[in-house]
């Protein structure tokens, strides 16, 4: 539930526009409403400043559905992350208006206009090409989230002049997203040339040895360049969250 609405039915009553009971309907299901699959909590916006996000792994097209009503409901922006393309496609069945981001794997749907809530730009990183969905993932949530966001692809350490070609970009961001499979090296190397937090996102991509991404993980975690917090191994949607909350006016 945003403020402004949970203002509105205050001000309502107290205006005597709406009576007590009028009031007490509207409330009624604040703070979470118990769908039977899911309970969906309308005091998120209250407590954290952003709706709840759903996590559509998992869940069956229905059912994502029947939450996304309930917040549609409510007016509040609707992000669905780890979504396939079969399911986006019955969703958008019956919102046309949402947003599939297919790279991305992430459903958008604006019921409200997003505010931006960024005193600077997140600037999201990554490796390499095979690496994107999940850069995109923090790309999408990061622009969902109320920030300035920009990017820049394919400047992994294989090729690291291609990294120094966008120093003056780095230096200028508010925080840095960086995303790397493999030996993850890359936020150590941003993170020794700039004064700003860098989010470290290893992914799960590599051969063997990488073990799904436990290794470009523990070498995040071992890195000996300050500024670096590490979140889990593909996890885009986290990354651009704490780069959110960072990033607060």
């Amino acid at each position: 539930m945003e403020f402004q609405l949970l203002k509105q039915i205050l001000s309502d009553i107290k205006e005597n526009r709406i009576t007590i009971e009028e009031g007490i309907e509207k409330l009624k299901d604040l703070p979470f409403k118990d769908l039977g699959i899911a309970c969906v909590d309308h005091h998120r916006t209250v407590r954290k400043g952003f709706p709840e996000v759903i996590f559509g792994e998992g869940k069956e097209s229905e059912e994502i559905i029947s939450i996304i009503e309930e917040m549609k409901e409510k007016k509040e922006n609707i992000l669905v992350t780890r979504v396939s393309e079969k399911k986006a496609r019955k969703i958008k069945d019956i919102y046309p208006e949402a947003t599939y981001h297919r790279r991305a794997r992430a459903l958008t749907l604006i019921n409200t206009p997003v505010k931006s809530s960024g005193k600077g730009t997140i600037l999201v990183v990554c490796a390499g090409t095979s690496d994107l969905p999940v850069a995109e993932e923090a790309f999408i949530t990061a622009k969902f989230l109320g920030n300035p966001v920009e990017k820049i692809y394919d400047v992994g350490i294989a090729g690291i002049h291609r990294l120094f070609a966008y120093i003056d970009k780095l230096r200028r961001a508010s925080v840095i997203i960086a995303v790397a499979g493999m030996e993850g090296a890359l936020p150590s190397v941003i993170a020794g040339l700039v004064e700003i937090p860098v989010i470290a996102v290893p992914t799960s991509v590599g051969y063997g040895a990488s073990f799904s991404g436990i290794s470009a993980l523990l070498a995040m975690l071992n890195s000996c360049a300050p500024g670096i917090a590490v979140v889990n191994i593909d996890n885009g949607f986290g990354a651009a969250y704490i780069s959110t909350l960072i990033n607060r006016k």
